[in-house]
């Protein structure tokens, strides 16, 4: 079976996939979707929502139609680096008398963690997450120890409640591909919800995408190939996020102090992959950079005192950004594809 082949498959897993997770889960589409492309892009996600919106059902559920080990973590202000990396035990040996190190992993050491209430931690516990989502291991006693492959952070806040919470640094936010806001349901969802819930019939879930299978996926969304008008198209949208830089947009420099980073730029494109493979198509158009735009950029972008006095959100400034960019003509930067392709000089 070749790529393409597999492709298609992938579009009708995913349709699949929607169906079942609708046993359990009404509504949220959007979050589903991204929630599906951060996996198959090999990102993780931070989903903010008021309390009783599903997340931590919706990330439980995407666990068991992927057959991932599972294992949720309770931040706290009192939750130490420790309780969630593991820790060093002193053993002896009963025969010999002989005592040695012994490393007890944490529950950081599954497939798919929910680090629920992430912001209710102090900073030294955030940063343990940081090595991580990045290096995909863990370092105790000098000794480095991986983590099982896949691995993935879903992350809850709850943004109204900010009274003895420490807002996540930039370097922390700056590792999750996606921010994904949860919103209320409608009437008639949340009707469906109420008889769902209430009613003694849990329905269990089927697996749909086996664990051994999810390792080949994500790495032909990484083989999906991008255009060199795509690439320089989703470069364009980062580089005007950045107040600093001469192309900026206006609406990002009056209300912005500053904007997304490299990462940004290769989170979009990865993103952009993972939407192209999941509607079954083997390239990347401009529409999948479009659609993964403001999840990707929208919590790298910080705004000013002026944005905050006249109620702009970093989200309308990735619309408007998207809008200006629209209406431009072809993209180019001297001709030249940026590193994340690893592409020569065009024409």
């Amino acid at each position: 079976m070749d790529d393409v082949e597999r492709v298609q498959m992938l579009g009708q897993s995913y349709q699949r996939l929607k169906t079942e997770l609708a046993k359990r889960i009404v509504g949220q589409e959007a979050a589903i979707e991204s929630l599906l492309i951060c996996l198959l892009a090999g990102g993780h996600c931070l989903l903010v929502g008021v309390p009783g919106l599903a997340k931590t059902l919706l990330v439980r559920s995407l666990g068991e139609v992927f057959e991932l080990g599972f294992n949720r973590v309770q931040f706290t202000p009192d939750l130490m680096p420790t309780d969630i990396t593991g820790t060093e035990v002193i053993q002896e040996n009963r025969t010999t008398g002989e005592r040695v190190f012994r490393f007890v992993e944490g529950p950081i050491f599954s497939n798919m963690i929910l680090a629920d209430e992430l912001n209710r931690t102090p900073p030294k516990t955030q940063a343990a997450l940081l090595e991580a989502m990045q290096e995909k291991q863990v370092t105790a006693g000098g000794k480095k120890h991986p983590l099982p492959n896949p691995f993935f952070v879903l992350a809850t806040q709850n943004p109204i409640e900010q009274e003895g919470t420490y807002p996540l640094p930039e370097a922390q936010l700056d590792r999750f591909m996606f921010q994904v806001s949860i919103d209320y349901p409608t009437a008639e969802e949340e009707l469906k919800v109420i008889l769902n819930t209430t009613s003694s019939d849990v329905s269990p879930l089927d697996v749909v995408v086996p664990q051994a299978e999810l390792a080949g996926l994500m790495s032909l969304v990484g083989d999906i190939p991008v255009a060199e008008h795509v690439a320089e198209f989703a470069l364009n949208l980062v580089r005007k996020t950045r107040p600093q830089s001469e192309a900026c947009s206006k609406f990002a420099k009056q209300y912005t102090t500053w904007g997304a980073g490299p990462r940004g730029g290769q989170n979009l494109v990865l993103a952009g992959k993972a939407h192209a493979a999941l509607h079954g198509r083997n390239a990347v158009e401009l529409e999948d950079i479009r659609a993964v735009c403001i999840p990707a950029l929208a919590h790298r972008v910080r705004t000013n005192f002026t944005a905050e006095a006249e109620g702009v959100t970093s989200v309308d400034v990735i619309r408007q950004i998207i809008e200006e960019t629209n209406k431009e003509p072809e993209f180019r930067i001297n001709g030249l594809v940026p590193n994340l392709l690893g592409s020569k000089k065009s024409q």
